[in-house]
């Protein structure tokens, strides 16, 4: 079993739009290849866990999310950097299409996906992570037993302030580069 960093996408990876409707707004953010490929290159899994409720709410099916990754993994590949594995939930408690308003356990702040893909790929969660820019990021790590990182490049500061019961992450850092960093430093100890 390995370690693997679990990354939020949006605002982690890529820049932030709200809800990614065209390819063409994919943007990767500068520091992101180079971190995840310190992190390929230093034995830990890369998956991608992704809350993608615009499915759910009507805004872009199932395929465009996938067709999204797939563009992300090509921009990534052009500077050496793999992503192993994308999870996504499309679920919404107001979903506009009743296959996707199911209560589910994959929806961060839940651990669903992060524990689904731990079984999958055999990862070993007490020598993982989970990078993201939202609170719920971290409550789904500490939710599935993962050291957690909270980074201020996306959209961290419109959530806050977390809710008082949610979970405090290990470190709060600027980006995913200095995420990755963070991680390579404590793991060779």
């Amino acid at each position: 079993m390995r370690p693997c960093v679990f990354l939020d996408r949006d605002g982690t990876i890529i820049e932030d739009v709200g809800f990614l409707r065209d390819i063409g707004q994919l943007d990767v953010l500068p520091w992101s290849a180079d971190a995840i490929k310190l992190l390929n290159d230093g034995g830990y899994a890369v998956v991608v866990v992704t809350n993608q409720s615009g499915v759910g709410r009507g805004y872009f099916d199932e395929a465009h999310v996938q067709a999204t990754h797939q563009a992300l993994d090509a921009k990534l590949a052009a500077q050496g950097a793999r992503v192993d594995a994308y999870y996504y939930c499309p679920h919404h408690p107001d979903a506009a299409d009743a296959r996707y308003g199911t209560a589910c356990d994959c929806r961060k702040p839940a651990p669903g996906m992060l524990r689904r893909a731990a079984a999958d790929l055999q990862l070993d969660l007490p020598r993982s992570w989970m990078v993201g820019d939202w609170w719920r990021d971290v409550q789904a790590g500490v939710g599935a037993g993962v050291r957690t990182i909270l980074v201020r490049s996306g959209r961290s500061a419109e959530h806050r302030p977390a809710p008082e019961e949610a979970p405090r992450p290990d470190a709060i850092l600027n980006n995913l580069m200095e995420a990755a960093a963070w991680i390579l430093r404590r793991s060779s100890r």
